[in-house]
């Protein structure tokens, strides 16, 4: 038993939720009982490590206490043998996570419920907010609120969608392979939205969840496996390297949001760095360009500066450029108004952000952006209103303690020249959607 509950627990919730909802509905095959059942066993956690003491592998603890929570609930609505049945199976233990099928192929309860979440009988919106609510854990109200809708009508989708893969019999499996290239961009799109929720959390306090970030990787090469002559697997791969490689020294020991400018690259993951760039260099070399490629490229772009003043800023406005050709979008033209800034002077960068005012009303890094820009053209006291704007939609505790330091420095005669600490490649739009 190693480990302080209360943090023990919260470090479970963001790393094995996904996982004991997606082993549940494999078993049960019931969406809402496998929730239900891993709530439980999450509460019955939060009463018993306290006094007991941190498992060794909480993964397995919670996974066992939400089946034997189905179990009980299985047996107490038995109607008839075939429900004992259901039960007494369901009873039968076995080990979560990857499962090697009998021809050699590998299957594995998450992916499993992201080729469920995406299958073409449902929406697109719809297979994300599931993804978002099965795999992630993320409350309804969290993912209405990123769907800026109110948390009864994302309710009601979540209840909606559940509904059609029963009364449709989708079935909670990987499809066999002249089925996957119909959901290949929607799994590609979920694994982005679990790696981005991990490597930039859209809520709370911290500003990373590594667990969850690492396992959207695990999946990435799961899929990459599954599908080695897709160009966009393997630059969705690729992108998740470069980034992950590089966000331990996104935050200092205290939490405090580190400027990219400033972090100690000597930390970096070079093992990763190199991994993700041979795999984009050979990716590319098919010809094939794809979204999640030229993000790559963008990460590659940063993760292979030795030094800041190194970065290459005119390449990736141009890499932004192209993005945009792919993913049109305010987000990715106001990361291209980042690169521009640091390629071609702060005025450029500015006149190139100013024209995303209305696409970007409400979103915190848009007037985080431009009060970076203001502050380096000595526009003082726009600047501070603006850094107050940004201040005031901000969600993680990181992103506000940034912008309050930045406030703070506002009157100082030096002038720093750092990129504005917008969303990277590889961070979703203000719409949710890859």
């Amino acid at each position: 038993m190693t480990g302080q509950p209360d943090a023990a627990i919260a470090q479970a919730f963001r790393d094995e939720w996904g996982s004991v909802v997606a082993t549940l509905i494999r078993v049960t095959g019931d969406w809402d009982l496998a929730e239900e059942c891993a709530q439980d066993a999450f509460a019955l956690a939060v009463r018993t490590w306290p006094r007991d003491g941190v498992p060794e592998r909480p993964g397995a603890w919670l996974t066992t206490a939400a089946r034997n929570r189905a179990v009980d609930r299985l047996r107490r609505a038995a109607v008839g043998a075939g429900k004992l049945r259901e039960a007494a199976l369901l009873a039968v233990p076995d080990e979560p996570g990857t499962v090697h099928s009998g021809d050699g192929s590998v299957e594995d309860d998450r992916l499993r419920l992201i080729f469920t979440c995406c299958h073409p009988a449902l929406a697109f919106e719809a297979q994300v907010a599931l993804a978002l609510r099965t795999l992630v854990g993320l409350s309804t109200a969290e993912i209405a609120r990123a769907f800026l809708v109110s948390e009864s009508t994302m309710s009601q989708r979540l209840v909606r969608v559940k509904r059609k893969i029963r009364a449709a019999g989708i079935p909670y499996r990987v499809p066999p392979a002249p089925l996957l290239p119909e959901r290949t961009a929607a799994v590609l799109g979920v694994l982005y939205l679990l790696f981005n929720e991990g490597y930039s959390a859209s809520e709370g306090d911290d500003l990373q969840r590594p667990g969850l970030a690492a396992e959207a990787i695990r999946l990435a090469r799961l899929l990459h496996s599954l599908l080695p002559d897709e160009p966009e697997a393997a630059g969705l791969l690729a992108l998740l390297l470069l980034q992950h490689a590089c966000g331990s020294t996104r935050n200092g020991p205290d939490g405090k949001l580190i400027p990219l400018d400033e972090q100690d690259r000597s930390r970096w993951d070079t093992a990763a760095i190199a991994e993700g760039t041979a795999l984009l260099e050979s990716t590319l070399r098919r010809r094939s360009p794809g979204p999640y490629q030229v993000e790559a490229a963008i990460a590659a772009c940063h993760a292979t500066a030795a030094r800041a003043e190194d970065t290459d800023w005119a390449q990736i406005a141009a890499l932004y450029l192209e993005l945009a050709r792919f993913r049109p979008g305010p987000v990715v033209e106001l990361n291209r108004a980042v690169a521009v800034g640091m390629a071609f002077g702060p005025a450029a960068g500015l006149a190139l952000a100013e024209r995303l005012a209305d696409d970007l009303a409400g979103y915190h890094l848009f007037p985080a952006t431009r009060a970076d820009f203001l502050r380096r053209l000595g526009r003082t006291e726009e600047a501070r209103a603006a850094y107050a704007e940004a201040l005031a939609l901000a969600r993680t505790g990181a992103e506000r303690g940034y912008l309050r330091r930045r406030l703070s420095e506002i009157s100082s005669p030096e002038v720093s020249v750092s990129a504005p600490a917008v969303r990277r490649e590889g961070e979703p739009t203000p719409e949710g959607q890859p």
